[in-house]
C-alpha cells in the first residue's frame, strides 16, 4: 500500500462546516458562530528561514488563542469528554508554544506583524466562549474552525519548511488535531 499525502482539497471536504440544522441548533445553544478566518496571510509565499519564522510566529498566536479559548470554559464544562479536552489544550498547546518559542530564537525572534494579526484573529473565536450558556457545546464548536485553520498552516508548513523540527511538529498538529475535529464532530452529533 502507498501512502499517498493528504490534500489541502480532501482537508476541505473533510473539514466542512455542520449543516444548517446543527448549525441552527448552535445558535439556539447561546454562542454566535465562531470563525477561523485565520488565513496565513502571505505564507504560502514563503519557504526557508523565512516561512518557518513567519509560520512559528503565527502558530505560537494560534495555540495562545487555542488556550485562551480553554480557559474561558474551563471550570464551566459538565461533560467529562469535554473536560478533558480542555486539559488537554491547556497543556499540550501551552507546551508547544514554549518550544517554538525557543525555536524562533535562532530564526531571528517572533515576527510581530504576522503573531499579531493571528492574534486578531484569535479574539473573535475566544470572546462568545466567555458568556455561552452551554460553554460545554460553544467550546466544542469553537474548536472545530480553530483546528481546522491550524490544519491549513501546518499542512503549508509541510510544504514550505525548510527545518526537521517545524517538519514533525507539523505533522503532528495535523495528525493530533484532525483526529479531534472527528471526535468533536462525533460528540456534536451525538448531542442532539
Amino acid at each position: 500500500m502507498t501512502f499517498k499525502p493528504l490534500a489541502l482539497t480532501t482537508l476541505a471536504l473533510l473539514l466542512s462546516p455542520l449543516p444548517a440544522q446543527a448549525q441552527a441548533d448552535h445558535s439556539m445553544h447561546g454562542a454566535a458562530p465562531a470563525t477561523a478566518k485565520a488565513a496565513p496571510a502571505g505564507l504560502a509565499t514563503l519557504s526557508g528561514r523565512a516561512f518557518d519564522r513567519a509560520y512559528l510566529s503565527m502558530m505560537i498566536a494560534h495555540h495562545q488563542g487555542a488556550v485562551d479559548m480553554a480557559r474561558a470554559v474551563q471550570g464551566r464544562v459538565k461533560d467529562a469528554q469535554v473536560k478533558a479536552w480542555v486539559a488537554a489544550v491547556i497543556r499540550d498547546q501551552s507546551r508547544e508554544i514554549s518550544v517554538m518559542t525557543g525555536w524562533l530564537s535562532g530564526l531571528g525572534g517572533v515576527d510581530t506583524a504576522r503573531r499579531d494579526q493571528m492574534a486578531g484573529h484569535m479574539k473573535g473565536m475566544v470572546a462568545p466562549l466567555k458568556t455561552a450558556a452551554n460553554p460545554d457545546r460553544a467550546f466544542v464548536q469553537g474548536m472545530r474552525p480553530h483546528h481546522a485553520s491550524a490544519l491549513e498552516m501546518a499542512s503549508l508548513a509541510l510544504q514550505n519548511s525548510g527545518d526537521s523540527r517545524i517538519l514533525k511538529l507539523s505533522r503532528d498538529i495535523i495528525t493530533g488535531q484532525a483526529a479531534e475535529l472527528y471526535a468533536f464532530q462525533v460528540w456534536l452529533l451525538r448531542q442532539k
